[in-house]
């Protein structure tokens, strides 16, 4: 069943290699670690939702937002998929169903987005002080290839997660293939230790190893199913 429909536009992943054993224990059961290079890898995603509908309902105040996540990527066989460590977005209800129905990381905090012809920033404001994520960009579109580093990072159909009881959690997100404008230049201001929990804090002050600015599409996520 469609459970949400929306436009995810202006995608910025940036993307760091960690330790196995720092995702490891966050593994839903049955998963592997997906790889990129042999290393295993987070990023830090921050896009635009819009036109937003739940079982076909714009719900008032929740239809358009920004979010911003960190997550990791895994295989189920051959399905590829992603598993999010921590979600903020603006509304305390959207964060409060997402963690109650689905027990997904969410968190609410306020998030602005900032949209200019050669840049894109999200600020989230958390633990006392401002966090922020840009890029700034070149000219022009491509589509990757299907065996490039941002192919690798933007495209994912699964997602995992565990719900309370310990079972594993799974749905599939459907869009077309997104196109990507070039990154020639990143701004990544975050106290990790402070948004993501201490074990993360050894990112704070580091350069992603690699970076992506997707373009987005319309996007129909199918529900969460335990098996």
């Amino acid at each position: 069943m469609k459970f949400l429909s929306a436009e995810w536009r202006d995608l910025i992943l940036l993307n760091f290699a960690v330790p196995d054993a720092l995702l490891a224990p966050r593994l839903p059961p049955g998963l592997t670690l997906d790889r990129w290079s042999g290393s295993a890898y987070v990023s830090v995603v921050a896009f635009d939702f819009a036109r937003t509908r739940v079982l076909g309902v714009p719900w008032p105040g929740h239809v358009d937002f920004p979010e911003i996540n960190l997550r990791f990527y895994v295989r189920d066989g051959a399905r590829r998929g992603v598993v999010f460590v921590r979600e903020f977005v603006p509304q305390r209800l959207t964060a409060w169903a997402a963690r109650l129905l689905y027990n997904e990381p969410y968190r609410a905090a306020p998030i602005a987005a900032t949209t200019g012809p050669a840049a894109k920033e999200f600020r989230l404001a958390w633990g006392g002080r401002e966090h922020r994520i840009g890029v700034r960009l070149g000219e022009g579109r491509t589509r990757p290839d299907a065996a490039s580093a941002a192919h690798f990072f933007k495209e994912h159909e699964w997602g995992f997660g565990v719900s309370r009881g310990g079972k594993r959690l799974v749905y599939r997100v459907e869009h077309p293939v997104w196109d990507v404008r070039p990154v020639v230049g990143t701004e990544l201001d975050v106290d990790f230790a402070a948004v993501y929990g201490a074990e993360w804090g050894f990112l704070a002050g580091r350069a992603p190893d690699g970076a992506v600015f997707a373009l987005g599409s319309p996007v129909s996520v199918y529900g969460h199913m335990p098996f």
